[in-house]
C-alpha cells in the first residue's frame, strides 16, 4: 500500500484506483497496467456508474444563451435521465423528465444527451441544476450538479435613514436592495462623501463612530454624535453594470433635554389633577348630572276642615242671619 501511494501521483491507486502511473512505476505494476503504460495510453480504474460535468459553474447575464454539461459512463447503457431544478430558496423542479422538456422551459430550453441547452436565460434561473442518470432496470443512479448564476445588474436601493435621534445613543441605519444577483455589496455616503468601512482612522470620519457592514448594507453609530449630522445614501454593487445610488436622506442629532421631559410630565399631571377636581365639585354642585324642568312645580294642598278661625266664622253666621 505505502508504495502504490509513493508512485501513483494522484492518490493511492490501490485503494482508490484513479492515478496514472509513471514510468518509474511499471515494476511495480502489472503486466497488463505496464503495456498500456508503454502504449502511451493513461489508466483509469474509477469507480462505475459515473455521472460527471465540465461546467460545475455556469455564469452569463440575464438574456443570453447557456449550456450545462452532463456526461455519464457507458455502462449506464441507454440511462433514463433526468434534469431537476433547486432554487435559491431550496425548492425543487423539473426541467427535463419523461423524455420531454416541461412546460415551464419548453420555449427556451432543449435537451440533449450531453447538455442541457438555455436559448435565453431569466433573472429566475439561478441555482443549482441536477442532472441525474438512472440504468434502466432502476438498479444505479448518479447525480452531477452544475450551478447556474444569472447575472442581473442592482436596482435603485431603498436608505432606510432616521430623521431625527438622540446624540449618544445607537443608531443603525439600513441599505435594501432585491433585483441584483449575485448579491450586491453596499457603500454608504455622507453629504456626497464615500466613507469607509471603519470610522476608525480615517481622518474625514475621525469624529465619528461608526461601523458598516458591506454585505448586509447595515452603518451603525454606537454613539451618534453632531458630527453625524447630514445627508446620507448608500450605493449597490455586484460587477454588474454600473452601481447604483439610493435617494439622499437627511439626519439630524438632537441633545437629550431629560430635564426638559421631566418638567413637561409634572405639568401635565398638575393640570390634569386641576381638571378631576372640577368635575368632581360641578358635580357636587348640581352643575353635572340634572335636568332642568321646562316649567315650575305647583304643589296643591287643601287646609283640614277644622283649621277655620273665628273671624270667617263669625262671618259666615252674619251672613245667614
Amino acid at each position: 500500500g505505502g508504495a502504490w501511494a509513493r508512485c501513483g501521483r494522484g492518490g493511492d491507486v490501490g485503494l482508490i484506483g484513479a492515478a496514472s502511473l509513471s514510468a518509474a512505476c511499471y515494476k511495480m505494476a502489472s503486466p497488463w497496467l505496464g503495456l498500456l503504460l508503454l502504449l502511451g495510453g493513461q489508466v483509469s480504474l474509477g469507480g462505475a456508474y459515473d455521472v460527471t460535468t465540465s461546467t460545475p459553474k455556469v455564469s452569463v447575464r440575464a438574456g443570453e444563451a447557456a449550456d450545462l454539461r452532463c456526461q455519464y459512463s457507458a455502462d449506464f447503457g441507454d440511462p433514463r435521465v433526468e434534469w431537476k431544478f433547486k432554487d435559491l430558496e431550496g425548492s425543487f423542479r423539473l426541467v427535463y423528465y419523461n423524455k420531454q422538456i416541461t412546460d415551464t422551459y419548453q420555449d427556451r430550453v432543449e435537451f440533449s444527451p450531453s447538455a442541457l441547452h438555455f436559448r435565453k436565460t431569466q433573472a429566475t434561473d439561478s441555482g443549482e441544476y441536477h442532472c441525474e442518470a438512472t440504468t434502466t432496470e432502476g438498479t444505479q443512479t448518479d447525480v452531477a450538479v452544475v450551478e447556474l448564476i444569472v447575472q442581473v445588474p442592482p436596482g435603485e436601493p431603498v436608505a432606510i435613514v432616521p430623521s431625527s435621534v438622540v446624540k449618544g445613543s445607537m443608531v443603525k441605519l439600513l441599505c435594501t436592495e432585491t433585483k441584483g444577483y449575485p448579491r450586491p455589496t453596499f457603500r454608504w455616503y455622507r453629504n456626497n462623501m464615500l466613507m469607509p468601512e471603519k470610522s476608525a482612522g480615517s481622518a474625514s470620519f475621525r469624529n465619528s463612530t461608526y461601523i458598516i457592514e458591506p454585505g448586509t448594507g447595515q452603518l451603525t453609530f454606537d454613539p451618534v454624535s453632531q458630527a453625524d449630522i447630514g445627508e446620507y445614501m448608500c450605493e449597490a454593487r455586484n460587477g454588474v453594470g454600473q452601481p447604483i445610488k439610493s435617494s439622499p436622506i437627511r439626519m439630524e442629532v438632537y441633545e437629550s433635554n431629560v430635564g426638559g421631559i421631566v418638567a413637561g410630565v409634572i405639568v401635565a399631571l398638575i393640570i390634569l389633577a386641576f381638571i378631576g377636581i372640577a368635575i368632581w365639585f360641578a358635580y357636587r354642585k348640581g352643575y353635572l348630572g340634572r335636568k332642568a324642568s321646562d316649567k315650575p312645580k305647583v304643589i296643591y294642598s287643601q287646609p283640614p276642615a277644622d283649621a277655620t278661625d273665628d273671624g270667617d266664622f263669625r262671618q259666615k253666621s252674619s251672613f245667614v242671619v
